[in-house]
């Protein structure tokens, strides 16, 4: 069955750095486009960052551009999200799902939290 498993989440200070994984399995992951998605406490789902299948048109939010870099090893059926330069307003359940169903992420998440 489709699944996606996130990781790399964890406890960072403000300025930190993570690099978060989605481990895709079930489905065509390389022909599909990407997203990441997230969801802070309290708050709903926020649109983080996408990127094409090829690899191509990485694409962002405002509150993380500049900061954060999306990317994707088809071979690995893997997608990423280096986050740099953290703020405590990037803490939240982090998720990957296919673009066109952004909204409804289907894993489990990881919990980044950025906090002195």
């Amino acid at each position: 069955q489709v699944q996606f498993v996130e990781s790399g989440g964890g406890l960072v200070q403000p300025g930190g750095s993570l690099r978060l994984s989605c481990a895709a399995s079930g489905f065509s992951f390389s022909s599909r486009a990407m997203s990441w998605v997230r969801q802070a406490p309290g708050k709903g789902l926020e649109w983080v960052s996408a990127i094409d299948s090829d690899g191509g048109n990485p694409t962002y939010g405002d509150s993380v551009k500049g900061r954060f870099t999306i990317s994707r090893d088809n071979a690995k059926n893997t997608l990423y999200l280096q986050m740099n330069s953290l703020k405590p307003e990037d803490t939240a359940v982090y998720y990957c799902a296919p673009r066109a169903s952004w909204d409804s992420p289907p894993g489990h998440g990881t919990q980044v939290t950025v906090s002195s």
